[in-house]
């Protein structure tokens, strides 16, 4: 049977979510079947170094994506692409138009990683996009709130819609944790005898780390702990400001993007995810792998379906300092047989997302959409 030869598109392999989910998807994609390819625009990305060899790489000559259309089309049209994988509202739309401009057989499937919306104009733009999204072969939806959220404003038919989890890399998470170290200069903060809260993502304000920091200054004088924040992003110093007038600037360690970040999970106490929305919450299902307990906000929409409705972990109200701060200090202060229960329903439920039966899923989607 020849091979069905998959372009994957996006914006950039950075440290998002986004980019993991492709870089799972890519790495563990059946090579008997599929051939897969990777297109990026002209950035660096942190996750490039850990795609597979036999992956051809290419990168646009442009940082914008209004001017990669055409360049996209091209390749789409020499490399004789079967099917164009996106993700991303703006980077969908993109996909979709290389994709009609190729003038060749290619498809086009498109994946929704979020739960968008807001204000008149932002609700109309997702009126826009799905427009566009009616024009690909197949949407993907990385959890059930977020096709809730495809049919009501986007306006995208149910039937148009298939659902699949987020793909988590067990594999390859075990290795990481079995393999890493500490760095040196953060070694000291694992040392002490206090409990570690850690939580990573981006430092902007969908993450809401403003309420953690908050919540971590009402733990903290009960149970003796640190707060280990990974991620980069425009609201770092605000929340040093933030911390530093909470009197916890020694106990909250801002470390940056870590590309290995499950040693960092594996040796927390707790980790917590204070998310104003999600599309799914690929990160608490990574801190659950590592044997880690999760808190995070009930926000729309991933986190009560990552956590089955809290029963793999606790969900606090979005927004709200004390819920969260009182969901902490209950776990931190749980006894080791029943934190020893928590980590093993983690595992189990993390079993759920592995990558192996998740990517099984988007190899049939690949193959129906072929077909239609």
């Amino acid at each position: 049977m020849k091979k069905a030869k998959v372009l994957f598109f996006i914006y950039q392999m950075g440290g998002g979510g986004a980019a993991r989910t492709l870089l799972n998807i890519i790495n563990n994609l059946d090579r008997d079947k599929f051939s897969p390819m990777l297109v990026t625009l002209n950035f660096d990305g942190s996750y490039e170094s850990e795609i597979k060899e036999d992956v051809k790489f290419l990168k646009l000559p442009t940082r914008r994506l209004s001017k990669s259309i055409f360049q996209l089309a091209k390749i789409i049209k020499e490399e004789q692409v079967d099917l164009v994988f996106s993700t991303i509202p703006r980077v969908n739309t993109i996909a979709i138009l290389a994709t009609m401009l190729s003038f060749s057989k290619a498809k086009s499937v498109v994946r929704e990683a979020d739960n968008l919306g807001g204000d008149f104009k932002t609700n109309l733009q997702l009126l826009g996009f799905g427009m566009m999204y009616k024009l690909s072969n197949q949407v993907i939806s990385l959890s059930e709130g977020v096709k809730e959220n495809l049919i009501n404003k986007y306006k995208v038919k149910a039937t148009d819609i298939k659902v699949i989890y987020n793909p988590v890399d067990l594999k390859s998470i075990r290795n990481k944790v079995e393999r890493g170290q500490i760095p040196a200069e953060h070694q000291s903060i694992f040392d002490s005898s206090d409990k570690i809260v850690v939580t990573a993502g981006r430092l902007v304000d969908q993450k809401d780390q403003r309420t953690l920091v908050s919540a971590f200054a009402k733990v903290n004088p009960q149970i003796s702990s640190r707060l280990v924040i990974l991620g980069e992003g425009p609201l770092k110093e605000e929340l040093e400001r933030q911390a530093a007038e909470l009197n916890i600037t020694d106990r909250v360690h801002f470390i940056g993007f870590q590309s290995n970040p499950y040693i960092y999970f594996e040796k927390a106490d707790l980790f917590v995810l204070s998310s104003k929305h999600e599309g799914f919450s690929h990160v608490i299902a990574e801190a659950l792998a590592t044997g880690t307990p999760v808190v995070s906000t009930d926000c729309k929409s991933g986190p009560a379906e990552v956590l089955n409705k809290g029963e793999y972990g606790f969900l606090s109200k979005v927004g709200n300092v004390d819920d969260l701060a009182e969901n902490m200090l209950h776990v931190l202060s749980l006894n080791d047989q029943q934190t020893i229960e928590i980590i093993q329903k983690g595992y189990e439920r993390a079993h759920h997302f592995d990558a192996k039966k998740i990517v099984q899923q988007y190899e049939e989607v690949f193959l129906n959409t072929l077909t239609k």
